[in-house]
């Protein structure tokens, strides 16, 4: 189960705008998908799948177009998303 201090964490993620001023619909609507799903199927056992997939796609493409529109330097930054592994370590 998730501490207070994450549960705060994803509350206060959840409430930012997006990099994108378009994009910020977009990224409620995914952050609303994706806690309903974490709270009421993740949490209970049920990892069956993220039903948000379609709605992380569209936000995620949204705010690739929005940092390239507002010239945002991110050479060199490596990005996690859905079908992306975490890179490993190199300790």
């Amino acid at each position: 189960m998730p501490s207070e201090s994450a549960a705060a964490a994803a509350a206060a993620a959840a409430a930012m705008n997006s990099v994108g001023e378009a994009c910020t619909d977009m990224k409620r609507e995914y952050d609303q998908c994706f806690n309903r799903w974490f709270a009421e199927k993740f949490l209970k056992g049920d990892g069956s799948g993220d039903p948000c997939t379609d709605l992380f796609k569209r936000y995620q493409q949204c705010v690739q177009k929005a940092i390239k529109e507002k010239e945002i330097p991110i050479e060199g930054l490596e990005f996690m998303g859905h079908g992306k592994e975490k890179p490993e370590s190199s300790s």
